[in-house]
């Protein structure tokens, strides 16, 4: 398609989507098949029109005129594969952003005739990680300036933030020309626009995989002793461990990385007992079927939780090996687990169902294992699932009132575990790093504030 065609296809879409979001809906399948211009011979042969409303939603409450609340169900899609946005495939509240961003993906198509995920279209979660590992640069590799800067813009907006509308229209002021006559699509929302202040942000949300690094929750917690080691072989894990535990200090946490252990261990889990044991294939990619077999693994935990035990911490390493920590304390609850090769969502949702929640979580490679318990004290759970660190859906659970309660990662994946507590916590607020080595410093610096590490796991973060 010509370039002055799609630049105006570009100028009178966006303010199509404008003039939708004005009346608080959403399209939610915004396509080149949805985009038709009037009958040939009339006088709106040149104009253009956006049709089909069926996944149309309200991004505005009707009633109080707020933006809806942000949501995230894993599994859940609605909208055309190829051109919905990365929010969509993830299974997100729709907001405004997502149109633009679906635009983004149609400019791109009708300048290049194809999107880098074409061969994709019947597998939704695989077209989904191909959009998060696109630079956008090369989305647009074929396109002049205006569209890749737009594409930036679009990408880059939050969940519940105004779009200017006029801004990105005037992106594409130099492309049209200033002769209506000679447009080949009706333009006319370009003569209309005034350019909007907006600088483009510095950084982009999604720009292409990013390296490993450490993600670490940090909670607000009365003053306590905390102890971390990490680089810890398993000859010396033990060690560690007992001199811990003889201070009084028990593991609370535990993470992996190159088939070296992290280990926190503090003195206010509540804990009054705890054993460990190191599995050499309870993870492994081969093993994913025999776990569920009463095998020695499997019979050494059946064993714990008949002595009042309970899975209260676990890791997966680079080699297929796992630890894992099961504590005795104040309360017994009743587990079960589940070990999968992809993240087990609708198995949570059924356990939720039945009033049990996450309260552990680790990755081998890409097979998960996930612990759910009964008696958490939480009344709701919610999961933030992501191809990279979802940075945005953390503030919103905040927000929100809940807490973070697990976290594992996939080399390409990473899933977090809100909770709401039954009763007022007595920990305080929770905050987010991500540090290319281990966050030694980040841990000591935060002690004197009260803020103690309480979960950690490595992955690959967006900036």
């Amino acid at each position: 398609m010509p370039l002055a065609a799609v630049a105006c296809v570009a100028v009178e879409a966006i303010s199509i989507l404008e003039k939708l979001h004005s009346r608080g809906y959403i399209h939610g399948d915004v396509k080149p098949d949805n985009f038709l211009l009037g009958p040939p011979g009339t006088p709106d042969e040149r104009k253009l029109f956006l049709i089909d409303l069926g996944l149309a939603v309200r991004w505005r409450c009707h009633l109080t005129g707020l933006h809806v609340r942000y949501h995230q169900c894993p599994n859940y899609f609605r909208g055309t594969p190829l051109f919905a946005s990365v929010h969509a495939h993830l299974g997100r509240t729709s907001s405004r952003r997502d149109d633009l961003e679906s635009l983004a993906y149609m400019l791109a198509f009708l300048i290049s005739g194809q999107l880098p995920w074409h061969r994709f279209q019947a597998e939704d979660m695989l077209i989904c990680k191909k959009k998060m590992a696109t630079p956008l640069e090369a989305l647009c590799h074929s396109c002049p300036p205006p569209f890749l800067q737009f594409a930036k813009f679009a990408v880059n907006l939050s969940f519940d933030e105004d779009p200017n509308y006029a801004r990105y229209i005037s992106l594409f002021h130099g492309m049209i020309g200033q002769n209506p006559y000679v447009w080949p699509v009706n333009a006319d929302a370009a003569r209309e626009s005034n350019e909007g202040d907006m600088p483009p942000k510095s950084s982009l949300t999604r720009g292409g995989l990013m390296r490993l690094q450490w993600i670490s929750i940090f909670q607000e917690h009365p003053p306590m002793r905390q102890r971390i080691r990490y680089n810890v072989d398993n000859v010396n894990l033990p060690l560690f461990i007992e001199e811990a535990r003889a201070d009084g200090m028990y593991v609370s946490s535990v993470a992996s990385r190159f088939n070296l252990w992290a280990v926190v261990m503090d003195s206010g889990t509540g804990f009054t007992a705890q054993v460990h044991t190191i599995s050499p294939d309870f993870l492994s990619p081969g093993c994913i079927r025999a776990a569920f077999k009463l095998d020695f693994h499997h019979n050494w935990i059946r064993e714990q939780w008949a002595r009042n035990y309970h899975i209260t911490a676990i890791a997966g390493a680079d080699n297929g090996s796992t630890l894992v920590v099961m504590s005795k304390g104040p309360q017994n609850c009743r587990q079960t687990y589940r070990v999968a090769n992809t993240f087990p969502y609708l198995w949570i949702k059924r356990k939720w169902a039945l009033g049990t929640y996450v309260t552990a979580m680790a990755t081998v490679g890409g097979n998960w294992v996930v612990i759910m318990s009964s008696a958490t004290g939480f009344v709701h759970q919610v999961v933030e699932l992501d191809f990279q660190y979802p940075y945005e859906g953390i503030d919103e659970r905040w927000k929100q009132g809940y807490f973070i309660t697990s976290v594992a990662a996939t080399p390409d994946q990473v899933a977090f575990v809100f909770s709401i507590p039954e009763e007022e916590p007595v920990r305080g607020p929770q905050e987010a790093a991500q540090t290319s080595h281990f966050p030694e410093t980040v841990v000591t610096e935060s002690w004197p504030r009260n803020y103690y590490l309480s979960l950690l796991c490595y992955s690959r973060p967006v900036l």
